[in-house]
């Protein structure tokens, strides 16, 4: 009898094209194909591409379902990206193993800054993010609902707000 058991190898003709330094470190089966986690994000199926851990908003579990929703970019501006939600992809796992365990664990784990500001005419999230690979921090904002996300003193106070950010975080001259 063993005493730990290990899940099988990723089949050959489920790996998808992983970078030199990419690893694999969970998959599950699911009805559109196979999702696999890396240490760089979550590859998606049907798209045949890797959705990266900086790259998801919000992860949810139900114990059947999991539940992605990637971050899409709204805007770029000088020094940080406006993002949205995108569509949220549903995925029923019948054996998910540590799948949905390590999505939620990297997702959070990319997360190095988050703070939530009030705005004259709504509210913003401002997000500083570790990116597998890359040196230092993505930075992004995610306005709530309703606010007035083009009008100039609310894109000057989110310009002081991820710039305080930023420098927050710097390391010292």
């Amino acid at each position: 009898m063993k005493l730990f058991r290990r899940r099988p190898p990723l089949p050959a003709e489920s790996r998808p094209p992983l970078d030199p330094e990419e690893r694999v470190l969970t998959w599950a089966r699911c009805a559109e194909g196979v999702l696999v986690a890396t240490n760089r994000g979550i590859w998606l199926p049907a798209a045949g591409e890797r959705l990266g851990w900086h790259e998801i908003h919000k992860v949810a579990w139900s114990g059947r379902e999991l539940r992605i929703t990637p971050a899409e970019v709204a805007e770029e501006r000088d020094g940080y990206t406006v993002l949205v939600d995108g569509p949220v992809a549903t995925f029923l796992l019948l054996e998910p193993g540590e799948l949905p365990d390590q999505v939620r664990t990297r997702v959070t784990r990319s997360v190095a800054y988050t703070t939530h500001h009030e705005l004259d005419h709504g509210a913003v999230r401002v997000v500083g993010r570790r990116v597998s690979g890359q040196d230092g921090l993505s930075w992004a904002v995610r306005y709530d609902s309703g606010a007035w996300t083009d009008w100039p003193a609310v894109v000057q106070a989110t310009d002081d707000l991820v710039g305080a950010a930023q420098n927050s975080v710097a390391p010292p001259p």
